[in-house]
């Protein structure tokens, strides 16, 4: 499982530069939508650390937290990401899909210190 989380880090931060690179040079967004995709980025380049740093300890580790850690950052970037690009794009609001992928962010970081703190390898 460790493989996918790296993996999953590695092509999330693959896209934050090219995304990155899309909105300095081809997006033109007012400055309130450009500060959203601004926003999107940082978490989606934060998160996919994340998702690096959880591979290396499911690597030494295992278990279901960090599993779980890792299955959190990865939704909750997707579903975030996703979501706030989207409001920039198109002004059109997704609901609670936003609030929802920063909460599992949120989660993905509480399992990753409870897989820290209780692991005995």
């Amino acid at each position: 499982m460790f493989r996918i989380w790296i993996a999953a880090g590695a092509l999330a931060g693959l896209l934050a530069v090219g995304l990155s690179a899309y909105a300095a040079h081809g997006l033109a967004l007012d400055p309130a939508r450009t500060r959203m995709v601004d926003n999107a980025l940082t978490q989606q380049g934060w998160h996919a650390l994340a998702l690096i740093a959880t591979g290396i300890m499911a690597d030494r580790w295992g278990g279901w937290l960090v599993n779980g850690a890792g299955a959190a950052f990865l939704a909750g970037m997707l579903l975030f990401c996703g979501a706030v690009w989207t409001v920039a794009i198109t002004g059109r609001s997704l609901g609670s899909v936003a609030p929802t992928g920063g909460m599992l962010l949120m989660l993905g970081w509480l399992l990753l210190a409870v897989s820290a703190l209780t692991n005995r390898a």
